[in-house]
Formats: C-alpha cells, structure tokens, sequence
C-alpha cells in the first residue's frame, strides 16, 4: 500500500482529504504544521508528500530545502489556494512535482499522485536493472557456470580451477542444494576429458540390487530380465567422467564392488567372465560426513580414500549473503529470458532475501524467484517476499 502524507493546517482539509485517499487505497498519514512534518518524513518512508503552501512554522519551500539538505528526496505536490505564476514557478524550482489549487479537484489530484508513482516506479526500475547489470558483470567467473563474488566462492572455484585439468579423483561435499552436481560438470567442462562422455549417477536413487548392473552392465540372459546386453556406467563413462552422486547412501556392498572397480581399472559384467579395462575419471558427492558414517560403520575408509584424493567443499548459501542478489538476478533473468516479461527486484525485497535463512540453499533460492515470478507484476516488493518467500 503507498504511504503519503498531507501536511495541511487546516482541520476539515485534513479529515476530508485523508478520508478521500483512504477510499481510494492509500495509506494516509496527517501533520499541521512544518517541523512535526519534517520530523515525520525524516522517521518514515513516503511515495509523497501533499503539503499547504503555509503552516504555522514555516512554509513548503523551507520544509524542502530542509530535507533536501538532510538527501530526503520524497517528491512534493504543493497544494495552494490562490494561483499565482510568480509562486508556482518558485515552487517548482524549488523541488515541487505539482501544484494543485483549493478547493481540491480530487480526479485531478489523484491524477497527479498516480502521475507521480508511475515516474518513481519507472525511475526505480531502471535504477535495480542498473544495479542487476553490474552485479552480473562482476560476478563473471572462468568457471561460466558458478554465479557469485564471494569471498568463500572464489576461494572454492580457484581450489576447483586448479583440479580440474588433473586425473585425481574429487570428492564433492556439502549441504543439499549447494550445486555439488554443477561443480562435478564444471571440473569435467575444464579437464582434458571435456570431450568424452560425463555420465551422472545417482546412488541414493537405485535399489542396491540393480547397482551392479547399472554400474557394470550385465550380459544377456544373466537374469529374467536382461533380454539384452547392457554396458553399465563405468564403460558408457570410458575416456571421460563418473560422477557419483550422493555416494554415501550407497550400500556396503556396492562400496566394495566401487573400490575394487578403482582398483584394478577394469570391470566386469553381471553374467559375464570378461574382464573390460576402463579409463575413467571418478567424481563423488555427498551431503554427508563420512569420517563419521565410517565410525559407525556405514562406509569403507579404503573407498573414502581412494574417493577423497582432492575434496571440494561447496559453501552453503548461508555462508556467501552477499551472492544472494547476483544468484537472484541470474535466475530472474532466466526467467524472463524465457517469458518475455519484465520484472525487477526492489532493494527492499533483495535485502530481506539476502536475511533469509535458506536451509534449502541455491535450489531453495531459485524456486523462491520462480514463484514471485509468477506471482508478482513489475517489481518485487518486500510485502511480495514476505508472502510468497515462506512458503
């Protein structure tokens, strides 16, 4: 709801007037006189300000220049009893939007109030479009995939940059929707094996007794179902990368068919004898700590060795604030990319993100911005986060 507030030393004004506005939607507040006006401005945010040109105090022309020396820029409509050219050109160069004459037309003044907060919302608009273009300037990374400039960010990309062309294996870790997967596509992106195949898997999402033949394949006939030959994902991965995800849901005994997979290079098909030697890269991922799954016996300690050559921790979104605005400018544009309708979000609204405890982190965030885009139109209040943010 816009906040606006008239200043008038007159009783009956005031009361009809704010009782008008009222009707029509607006949040009114009432002064009488210049300094508890002034008072009042410099305390609350306001779209406007409808002032008489005389109070006891002092006049409209000295309440503006007053805050314009405190930087308080919330526009004026100057309301005035008598028209004079004189007096309206004064005011005008003294930082009023409008004048408007006593008694009060109404249509008119609401005119000029809606005149006035299309002009602020345009303003406003391409001022966060400003502030958007340049947040995604300078979060521009070698890694084109990781958006942000923290300091905790940077510090994981240059770790990442750096392994990236090497063989050794990687382990992934951190919170679940961090972009675990989108690190292990980036390092695979920037290594020599960028032009063979990155096969993902999901080991939390496969029952245990399938995983040996979706890792390793299996022959024809080797059970009821298998009508055909299937190369598992070790040999579709041959020359490029394996990426394990969510590897410490994996069971004990898939663990040890990994670990002797890793150790020998070479593997074999359920039902079959062959031995296929393999030249694969492996990537893991978890979200969970597996120094304390191998304490209480839920992982092998020779796997998580033979994973963890190099481990990359990806930060919490909780831990890079100040990404916030430059993941949800990324994902807004996407957005509108692919709508073809504009939107932007208010400072307001950003700085009550950027507060937001994300427990779900980048993917919480995304899909936060996914619903304000359906739901709201041209700019994103804070009311707007508020009710569509907790969802």
């Amino acid at each position: 709801m816009r906040k606006l507030l008239l200043v008038d030393s007159e009783y009956a004004v005031r009361t009809s007037l704010k009782e008008l506005l009222e009707y029509e939607s607006f949040h009114v507040d009432v002064e009488d006189t210049g300094s508890s006006a002034f008072e009042r401005i410099c305390t609350c945010n306001y779209d406007v300000v409808l002032s008489d040109i005389q109070h006891e105090d002092m006049d409209t022309l000295t309440l503006m220049d007053k805050l314009r020396k405190v930087e308080n820029d919330v526009p004026f409509i100057v309301i005035m009893r008598d028209f004079d050219l004189d007096t309206v050109v004064k005011y005008m160069r003294g930082g009023a939007s409008y004048m408007v004459q006593k008694p009060i037309d109404i249509n008119k003044l609401l005119h000029s109030i809606n005149e006035l907060l299309n002009t602020q919302e345009t303003v406003q608009a391409q001022d966060i479009k400003s502030k958007k273009r340049i947040r995604l300037q300078e979060s521009s990374s070698n890694f084109t995939k990781m958006i942000g400039q923290s300091e905790k960010l940077k510090d994981m990309i240059k770790l990442a940059e750096r392994v990236a062309p090497t063989n050794e294996k990687v382990l992934i870790t951190g919170e679940n929707g961090v972009g675990k997967e989108l690190v292990a596509q980036m390092l695979h992106e920037f290594s020599k094996r960028r032009d063979r195949p990155f096969i993902t898997v999901n080991c939390a999402a496969i029952p245990s007794e399938l995983i040996e033949s979706q890792l390793f394949g299996h022959e024809k006939g080797s059970f009821t179902s298998a009508i055909k030959m299937h190369k598992g994902d070790f040999e579709q991965a041959d020359g490029g990368t394996l990426f394990l995800d969510e590897i410490g849901d994996m069971s004990m005994a898939a663990q040890a068919k990994i670990l002797r997979a890793l150790q020998e290079k070479k593997i074999t098909r359920v039902g079959g004898e062959k031995s296929i030697p393999i030249d694969v890269r492996v990537i893991s991922a978890t979200n969970k700590n597996l120094k304390k799954e191998i304490a209480e016996g839920r992982f092998r300690e020779d796997l998580f060795h033979r994973l963890s050559v190099i481990e990359i921790r990806v930060p919490s979104l909780r831990e890079r604030k100040e990404d916030i605005p430059i993941l949800a400018d990324y994902f807004l544009d996407s957005l509108i990319k692919a709508n073809e309708r504009n939107l932007v979000i208010s400072d307001e609204a950003m700085e009550k993100m950027k507060n937001y405890a994300w427990s779900g982190n980048v993917r919480e965030l995304e899909n936060a911005i996914e619903r304000l885009y359906v739901f709201c139109d041209d700019i994103i209040t804070e009311a707007d986060v508020e009710k569509y943010l907790y969802w």
